[in-house]
């Protein structure tokens, strides 16, 4: 096949060793011996100089020595190299290591956590996603024709859905005295710590998780339908445009907790907090340059990194930036020190509760999560070359659903908040042509091992909030690149426009004015006593005030009841073009 202007062998899937009989066991450890004791075994014929090689400036383009030899494509199931595998799954791993670490420690954060309990967030985690990814990966055949797990190199992470759906939950738990804080002389309100918040977004978690699971029994075509590239296209732009303004940017100023306020008084006059190694206020330029020092980095590894740097991008813009702020004194190693050396999922527990005014929210979030699967799976297909449509297609699409919807349920059981399918290693495939599981399944090895290792967990937790912000204003801005993406699909006849343009009004609104929507039932909520229709009016305010939540509602209501248009409408008439010039010079000879 062709690709890239260059002809590519792709390699032969291997036949399985048979292992009934004792021919089949001698036949299989032949091969394992071979694979284990041989060069060709270990290396194969991949270029890993290609892998590793820095990209020099006029390197490529019409200035270069012409294109580099691209390497052989690994199908799913090819016989790779173990080096390869080794090598690819770790680089599948740090490509999603951001991602994953960036919503515990945001949580963590939200609800002024100790640092223990934050780093077995953290670590916990990187457990569970390496678990759930196995199982997506899987693709096991159930009773009926039905599946669960895609099959693919599909690998799962805490859903930024989730993450922005769950700071609201907090505020309304503040609000309402579920979570304890103080209100200081000068009027600043200081957030207690409130892990039972935490433990009731996760019961209430378990009991929305079979929403999605149901939703992985329509047919794909149907949720197609009622969810089409223009739904989900705006709330995957709406989700990373939330994160940018509820965390990134303000991280990158030096600290997203009460301190953003600048408040005159109290533990967060500074960032991170006064008793923080180099506290200063919020938005100093020493703040805004090391989280810039962190973003310039990730510019230059798309600039000059070799294709292995340039998918762990985000993971070079950390280093540089902690290896700067530790040079300057801005880390506090005690993270570090408390740390575990070894830890594993239940060291820390949460009170699993239900919060009635969060199940509306979570129902809206766990459709989101279908949504995006389905777009994540077939982008995964894509890049991994097999069918994105037909039968085998759909049951992909099926088993990704119900593996999400599943993996929800139990990743709340592992003090997770729900794991989803991720699209970060979409691009990992992509450029080291490497679609194999087995691969995958390094993956998942190198994530657990990452979560075993509580130390890491406490260097995760140490990074300078700058630099996470710089880092994450960039990743989030990269999800709502993905939103305008998907968005590109349509055609954008009037109708689509229609519908993009309500639902943006209130995703849009939401985010420039966060503060409109949460006074709506103040009056309710004075005049009745009924705990039940104030909880309904609680879920119905955090849905209101959730910009992708309302804006998604809004376009799949439009979607379905406007009529759609047969033929692309233009609303224009054509311009005949007028000659300025030549008007001007007839009139003057006039």
């Amino acid at each position: 096949m062709s690709v890239s202007g260059s002809i590519v062998k792709e390699q032969p899937s291997p036949v399985p060793p048979p292992t009934t009989s004792t021919s089949g066991l001698r036949a299989k450890a032949t091969y394992w011996k071979d694979k284990v004791t041989t060069r060709h075994g270990w290396f194969g014929d991949y270029d890993y100089g290609w892998l590793c090689a820095p990209t020099l400036p006029f390197s490529v383009g019409k200035f270069g020595k012409g294109k580099k030899r691209m390497p052989p494509f690994y199908a799913l199931d090819s016989d790779l190299p173990l080096l390869l595998a080794i090598t690819c799954g770790f680089q599948h791993s740090l490509a999603m290591l951001a991602g994953l670490i960036t919503p515990p420690i945001i949580f963590a954060s939200a609800l002024n956590l100790d640092s223990a309990l934050s780093a077995y967030m953290i670590s916990a985690s990187l457990i569970g996603c390496g678990i759930l990814s196995l199982v997506q990966m899987s693709r096991l055949k159930l009773p009926g024709g039905y599946f669960l797990g895609t099959g693919l190199i599909s690998v799962v992470g805490t859903s930024f859905a989730t993450l922005s759906t769950a700071n609201a939950i907090f505020d309304a738990m503040y609000a309402d005295g579920t979570c304890p804080s103080t209100v200081a002389a000068d009027g600043t309100v200081t957030r207690g710590p409130c892990p039972d918040a935490y433990g009731k977004v996760l019961g209430t978690s378990i009991i929305c998780s079979f929403l999605e699971i149901f939703m992985s029994f329509v047919s794909p075509r149907t949720l197609k339908k009622i969810f089409p590239p223009m739904v989900t296209g705006t709330v995957i732009l709406l989700i990373g445009a939330s994160l940018i303004g509820d965390s990134g940017i303000l991280n990158w100023g030096g600290g997203s907790n009460d301190c953003s306020g600048r408040p005159t008084s109290g533990i967060f006059e500074l960032c991170p907090t006064i008793f923080a190694p180099r506290p200063l206020p919020w938005g100093s330029p020493e703040f805004i340059g090391l989280g810039f020092l962190s973003f310039a980095a990730i510019l230059l590894t798309e600039l000059f990194g070799s294709p292995f740097l340039k998918n762990i991008s985000i993971i070079v813009g950390l280093a540089v930036g902690c290896i700067v702020a530790g040079g300057a004194g801005y880390i506090d190693g005690s993270s570090i020190k408390t740390a575990p050396a070894i830890t594993f999922l239940w060291v820390h527990t949460f009170k699993i509760r239900v919060y009635p005014p969060a199940i509306l929210p979570m129902l809206a979030v766990y459709i989101s999560l279908a949504m995006e699967a389905i777009g994540d799976i077939t982008a995964s297909a894509e890049v991994s070359r097999v069918p994105v449509d037909g039968e085998e297609f759909d049951s992909r699409i099926q088993g990704g659903v119900l593996s999400d919807g599943i993996g929800g349920f139990f990743s709340a059981l592992f003090t997770v908040t729900p794991l989803s399918i991720f699209a970060q290693n979409n691009g990992v495939i992509a450029i080291t042509r490497c679609a194999n599981r087995t691969a995958g399944r390094w993956c998942c090895f190198f994530l657990i091992l990452y979560g075993v290792l509580g130390k890491i967990s406490g260097v995760f937790l140490a990074i300078p909030n700058p630099v996470l912000g710089g880092v994450t204003t960039f990743l989030f801005a990269t999800v709502a690149a993905s939103g305008i993406r998907v968005l590109s699909y349509n055609e954008f006849t009037r109708r689509d426009r229609f519908v993009l343009a309500a639902a943006l009004s209130f995703g849009f609104g939401d985010l420039l004015a966060p503060g409109i929507f949460t006074h709506l039932f103040d009056g309710v909520h004075a005049a009745t006593t009924n705990k039940g229709l104030k909880g309904l009016f609680d879920s119905i305010t955090i849905v209101l005030s959730t910009p992708f939540l309302i804006a998604g509602l809004v376009a799949v209501v439009l979607n379905l009841i406007l009529p759609t248009e047969d033929a692309k409408i233009e609303d224009d008439e054509p311009v005949e073009l007028v000659d300025v010039e030549a008007h001007t010079e007839h009139d003057e000879k006039k």
